[in-house]
């Protein structure tokens, strides 16, 4: 017999049905979970208003779920698949999302602007998190949330920092959270600073965490606010691939995080320099660049991959321990609110600095 053939052999083949059968549990809570967050979304477009995106609601209904009923070892081989896996194949996929002539159009000067600024934030948010007493996994986590796309940051980061459930839990939840109040609030600034509506554009682009809130804040103002916003969010979402390269090397340098939450969790292997997805991500996007991912499959690929991160976000929230949670909120939430005060204050210098104002 060959070692290291490509095609499986008849025993391997005939193992498909059991491992498909200890998969199926915990795999389908995650999807009925998922189901039910995006169905909640839905509800509150239909009442007027998101409050609580898909994303978010999957991370609470799954700590609701443990919290009343913690699933058993019958159903960790689907959760497990659920909240590594699908996440990174989410992440491939976002890449095929992204167009370098789209980047391109907001001019080098802001492209250099916005490739200081993003490391900035990150160094200064991760120095706040510690301050306040936030571990070290902690603190990566909301700096990166802050710093670059919210809730699909963090969920970048997590995986190659080996960062758990009690970690990802808070980081998730209370940037969320913020980041419903930064839309809200953001529009209010924009008369009371005088911006112009680029400028406003701008600054919505590099404080607001999703593209959808960046279209919700901006789409007030003007058209203009709009276009530059959307396409500055996402210069800064190109920033993840880098950032998630350099936290992989950084990850071999931090500690063990005490208690039972890290006991077993997979941290990054000695061949995961470069994460898979991330190599994936930068191809997906040189494919959709060169032409090769057209742009009629833009959008299904960016409702796959919010699928699979609704899906991971749920597997996710099953490992959240609510009261760990709880005790950490206070200090995480003082870290995400110092974090985006201070890239909100360099992204206002940014924009004066480039003649925006």
């Amino acid at each position: 017999m060959l070692k290291g053939r490509m095609s499986p052999g008849p025993a391997e083949i005939r193992a498909w049905p059991g491992a498909l059968a200890r998969l199926a549990p915990g795999l389908g809570l995650c999807l009925a979970l998922a189901v039910a967050a995006a169905l909640g979304e839905a509800a509150e477009r239909a009442a007027g208003r998101v409050w609580l995106d898909a994303v978010v609601l999957a991370i609470l209904l799954g700590a609701i779920v443990r919290t009343l009923w913690p699933p058993g070892p019958r159903w960790t081989p689907g959760i497990d698949l659920s909240a590594r896996p699908v996440l990174e194949i989410a992440i491939v996929l976002l890449g095929g999302t992204v167009s370098a002539a789209a980047l391109l159009g907001v001019g080098p000067a802001l492209l250099a602007g916005i490739g200081v600024l993003v490391p900035a934030a990150l160094a200064l948010g991760y120095a706040i998190g510690r301050w306040l007493g936030l571990s070290p996994r902690l603190a990566l986590l909301t700096a990166c949330g802050n710093a670059i796309c919210g809730n699909s940051a963090i969920a970048a980061a997590a995986p190659v920092i080996g960062a758990g459930p009690r970690e990802v839990g808070p980081a998730v939840g209370f940037t969320a959270v913020l980041g419903l109040g930064v839309v809200l609030v953001l529009p209010l600034l924009a008369g009371l600073l005088g911006l112009s509506d680029e400028g406003f554009g701008v600054l919505a682009g590099l404080t607001v965490y999703a593209v959808p809130q960046v279209l919700a804040a901006t789409a007030p103002i003007s058209s203009l606010s709009a276009q530059v916003g959307a396409v500055v969010k996402l210069a800064r979402v190109l920033m993840l691939g880098p950032v998630v390269l350099g936290l992989s090397l950084l990850a071999r340098r931090l500690p063990p995080e005490p208690g039972p939450a890290s006991a077993g969790r997979p941290g990054p292997g000695a061949g995961q320099l470069v994460p898979w997805f991330i190599v994936g991500f930068l191809a997906m996007l040189a494919a959709r660049s060169l032409g090769w991912i057209p742009e009629a499959a833009a959008l299904p690929l960016e409702r796959a991959a919010d699928a699979l991160t609704v899906t991971a976000m749920a597997a996710l929230g099953l490992g959240v321990e609510v009261r760990a949670v709880a005790r950490a909120g206070v200090r995480v939430i003082a870290a995400v609110s110092l974090s985006l005060l201070a890239l909100a204050l360099m992204a206002l210098a940014l924009i004066a600095l480039l003649g925006l104002w």
